[in-house]
């Protein structure tokens, strides 16, 4: 219940956890203690090539199909492809335009954006475009499903329900929305893109299907420009790089393996047990590619990067020929641009976060390279990517000691209420079987959890038993403490995701503007999602 901010109170860590249920899930406990893993890896069986031999993809940027009347249109099929990933091997996929990862769309600020999503997928999808300030009704919410052609009506015989896995082998419990909002075949996307430029991505947000679609590959970047950022003077053009980071592992068919238990995606929602706490695979890929190298110039480069795995956590560093580290630049978050940079030896970075770098190869020799490295991985897990300078060259761009102005200057005494979330595994429905619950409580698309009213200040306490990335829909917010010391230095500007470590809790401070509707805040472990970690917000 929210607590007046006239009666705030320390927040005890011990307290709000509580015991776990017990006998919960049994991958909690060794989580708690192993606090680099966030789940159980899955082994490829086929051959792995070696790293940093395969060229880095660049996805195209998309151009709209009209322009005019003041909005960009675009138009995008999801559809199934193969595409070889690794060497000689070709990989069914679910795509955006048929590539992984999908087009880019590049876009204004202010400048109204409608995509054109047409599903000839084998399942129903929802898009959401992660970090956006969206109208509810384009913001894609789990039930609001593009139904592909088909799919039998809601409410026929052989219709499959929204449904969570009640049990550890996912048995359905039906759930239903009153509110849902379905369309056959196509959906336009409104996007009115009022906000700050940033990196934003696209992707799956299907009730209980989250995770295997955007393992399947329904994820594609969407950056937000203007002229003010476009004035600082940034490493640009070739030497801007999104780089989207997830991990995945590759059945003996070439197919990528995934637990679920059911690999059509349609009727029963989950895991196999031993991957309830997450999904981990044995390759890395970046821009769809495993462990690959991008030769660049001695100059700086602004690397975009996104974690877009569904449940693996990096502690990134990069490394030259000798095992220097190069300094890492932060200019940006998940909400665009910092105050002023921020320098970092490594960074941690969960799953949905967002980090905008700059690094510098002025001073690296030519042929030399730079390794980009998990220091959470091990064996295969610890390589990412690679740079390979090729050629000196001129270099214009510059990173100034003032990035942004337009920064919110909220404060605790702004806070009209305080709210308590507590993020853990527990008990679901009456079988008692085990899930991810936020307040004790799964996911219920017909329960409203959380009502704010349209412009008031808020101060939430999360707390997480294990780790635990946390993304609230419609807003930016800033994180004001960590277990009631000062945030960390990653955690500078405006995010959209925090990431909580085991039995860590953390303040942050937000201001609900931009849309009334049904939004969702969750954590962003894709199978933690699917299994009831998420809330419904109603802005009022």
């Amino acid at each position: 219940m929210p607590e007046p901010m006239t009666r705030r109170r320390a927040l005890a860590v011990g307290g709000a956890l509580g015991a776990m249920a017990a006998g919960g899930l049994a991958t909690a406990a060794a989580l708690s203690r192993r606090p680099a893993l966030t789940g159980a890896e899955l082994r490829s069986a086929v051959p792995l090539p070696p790293p940093y031999t395969i060229p880095l993809p660049l996805p195209a940027v998309l151009a709209p199909v009209a322009t005019s009347g003041g909005t960009d249109r675009y138009e995008i099929v999801q559809r199934a492809t193969t595409a070889e990933i690794l060497p000689g091997i070709r990989t069914p996929l679910w795509t955006y335009g048929g590539t992984f990862p999908g087009p880019t769309i590049e876009s204004r600020r202010g400048r109204p954006v409608t995509v054109t999503h047409r599903n000839e997928l084998p399942v129903p999808t929802v898009v959401h475009l992660h970090g956006g300030r969206t109208p509810a009704d384009s913001d894609g919410y789990p039930t609001d499903l593009v139904i592909p052609a088909g799919w039998p009506a809601p409410g026929t015989h052989g219709a499959p329900h929204p449904a969570h896995p009640g049990t550890a082998a996912g048995a359905p419990h039906p759930m239903h929305d009153p509110r849902a909002v379905r369309t056959r075949l196509t959906r336009d996307y409104t996007f009115p893109l009022d906000q700050r430029p940033a990196l934003l991505w696209y992707h799956d947000h299907r009730m209980d299907f989250t995770a295997p679609a955007i393992w399947r590959g329904l994820a594609g970047f969407h950056l937000v420009r203007d002229a003010a950022e476009e004035a600082l003077g940034l490493p640009a053009g070739p030497r801007e790089l999104p780089l989207m980071i997830t991990d995945r592992a590759f059945a003996a068919d070439g197919s990528l393996d995934y637990p679920s238990l059911d690999p059509t995606l349609r009727t029963r929602p989950g895991v196999r047990e031993p991957y309830l706490a997450g999904v981990l695979g044995d390759v890395v890929l970046v821009n769809g590619a495993p462990w690959p190298v991008h030769e660049v110039d001695a100059a700086r480069y602004r690397l975009r990067v996104l974690n877009a795995s569904n449940a693996r956590h990096y502690d990134l560093v990069a490394v030259d020929g000798d095992g220097r580290g190069l300094p890492l630049v932060q200019i940006g978050s998940d909400q665009g641009l910092l105050a002023a940079p921020v320098t970092h030896g490594s960074l941690p970075i969960a799953p949905a976060e967002r980090y905008d770098l700059v690094v510098d190869f002025t001073h690296q020799p030519v042929g030399g390279l730079v390794r980009l490295l998990n220091r959470l991985g091990s064996g295969r897990t610890r390589d990412v990517m690679a740079f390979r300078v090729a050629r000196r060259a001129a270099d214009p761009s510059r990173v100034p000691g003032t990035l942004a102005t337009d920064l919110p200057t909220w404060r605790r005494r702004d806070a009209v209420r305080v709210r308590d979330f507590a993020f853990r595994a527990g008990r679901m429905g009456e079988d008692g079987k085990h899930g991810w619950l936020i307040g004790g409580r799964p996911f219920d698309p017909a329960r409203s959890d959380v009502r704010v009213r349209l412009g008031d200040v808020e101060l939430w306490r999360l707390v997480a038993d294990v780790h635990h990335p946390v993304h609230l829909h419609l807003t930016g917010f800033r994180v004001v403490s960590r277990g009631g010391r000062p945030p960390r230095p990653h955690d500078a500007g405006l995010k959209d995701t925090v990431s909580l470590r085991p039995g860590e809790s953390a303040e942050i401070l937000t201001r609900w503007d931009g849309y009334r509707g049904r939004y969702l805040f969750h954590c962003h472990n894709a199978e933690h999602e699917d299994m009831g970690m998420m809330a419904n917000l109603e802005v009022v």
